[in-house]
């Protein structure tokens, strides 16, 4: 029997822990569970991972999004592959170190599920940096 996954908001709370390679990549029975917990995202193949496609009405949009997604990486310690342009932007976890997935992949497809559903707004708005950048 496969564990449960933890809910949205549990995956979104956490943090990712390092992985320091060593460990096998989480199953596809493992993943498909988790999958539930972060909509709009699907699993590949070759290495198994998780992606999803945002779309927007414009570049300055994809691109700011794209760049929203790259500072959490950042911050979480755990990076994506990243892939934008006029109108869209795809977004792919997986653990290079395992050559497969980890739960850190799902923590951080649940985080961009959160930043996707923000409300947009340009950066000349001045707006305060979201809680996860460091220094805020």
């Amino acid at each position: 029997m496969t564990p449960q996954a933890p809910t949205t908001q549990e995956l979104a709370a956490k943090t990712c822990e390092p992985c320091r390679g060593g460990i096998p990549p989480m199953d596809r029975a493992m993943a498909a569970s988790y999958l539930v917990q972060v909509p709009g995202w699907v699993l590949k193949e070759d290495p198994d991972r998780i992606e999803r496609d945002f779309k927007f009405p414009d570049f300055a949009q994809a691109q700011a999004f794209a760049h929203q997604v790259g500072t959490l990486c950042e911050a979480e310690g755990h990076h994506a592959e990243i892939r934008y342009g006029w109108g869209h932007c795809s977004v792919a976890f997986w653990t290079h170190k395992i050559k497969g997935l980890h739960e850190n992949d799902f923590v951080m497809a649940a985080k961009v599920n959160g930043l996707a559903d923000a409300p947009y707004v340009p950066a000349s708005v001045g707006t305060p940096p979201p809680p996860y950048v460091q220094g805020a």
